[in-house]
């Protein structure tokens, strides 16, 4: 397939924690790279792709196998685009050019058919997890990440093990609405941007919300995790509409 093939889609993936452990997610996604991204312009991944990233010096073949899978779509003529997500935020300059992908900012405003969209992972807009927010921003500081970054490979494994058993033990004891969207957040955003389409991931709560965003009607669209299906939204000139497939 070509470039002049591909028809006026684009696709909308996040939350697939893909882990060597999943090996059902990972099927899913690589079927839906080969059989159903193929056909569309352009794919975002709207961070947490991986359950944890540790650094672009992970070599493994299971790494290897999802980049190669990405360059593959790349070169059909699908543009390919990366927000970070709170699991793999170390993902970095030398993963995108192996897998034939585009870093873009955490919150990016983009055309697509005419119509403009607000896109981000969604973390930033659940303020009321007020622990994580402070983990979220020490995380994102520059000694944060170099410190992390010189430990070798196999100390970085063990700290995302335990963190992911830290942060488990942490969703169980924290309300629904704690670890939800803050609905004035997401107002606040929207208006600073100035859209009225907004499109995010992370809670892993799909679905399509209607609300009202200076005196204007608005749309939030929320992207599924792929824990139990593949999940994905599609968008044409003429509409949008949230997908999913059997794992």
């Amino acid at each position: 397939m070509t470039t002049n093939d591909k028809q006026q889609l684009t696709y909308f993936i996040a939350d697939l924690h893909l882990a060597e452990n999943r090996p059902d997610i990972t099927a899913c996604f690589l079927s839906f790279l080969e059989n159903d991204a193929v056909h569309a312009e352009k794919l975002y991944v709207l961070g947490d792709l991986f359950e944890y990233w540790l650094g672009d010096d992970d070599d493994s073949p299971f790494v290897a196998q999802v980049a190669n899978a990405f360059q593959a779509l790349s070169t059909t003529g699908t543009e390919i685009y990366f927000i970070h997500g709170n699991r793999d935020f170390l993902i970095g300059k030398r993963f995108a050019k192996k897998a034939g992908i585009t870093l873009l900012p955490e919150v990016t405003k983009i055309t697509l058919y005419q119509q403009e969209y607000l896109i981000l992972h969604g973390d930033t807009l659940c303020t009321l997890d007020v622990d994580y927010q402070q983990f979220r921003r020490k995380s994102r500081t520059w000694w944060w990440q170099a410190i992390i970054k010189s430990l070798p490979l196999f100390v970085r494994k063990k700290i995302a093990n335990n963190y992911r058993q830290q942060s488990a033990q942490s969703k169980q004891m924290k309300s629904l609405d704690i670890m939800d969207v803050t609905p004035e957040e997401v107002i606040k955003v929207m208006s600073d941007y100035q859209v009225t389409q907004m499109i995010h991931g992370h809670t892993h709560r799909p679905n399509i919300h209607s609300l009202e965003v200076n005196q204007q009607p608005a749309t939030r669209i929320v992207l599924g995790d792929w824990y139990e299906q593949g999940s994905w939204l599609a968008i044409t000139p003429a509409e949008f509409k949230l997908l999913n497939k059997d794992l």
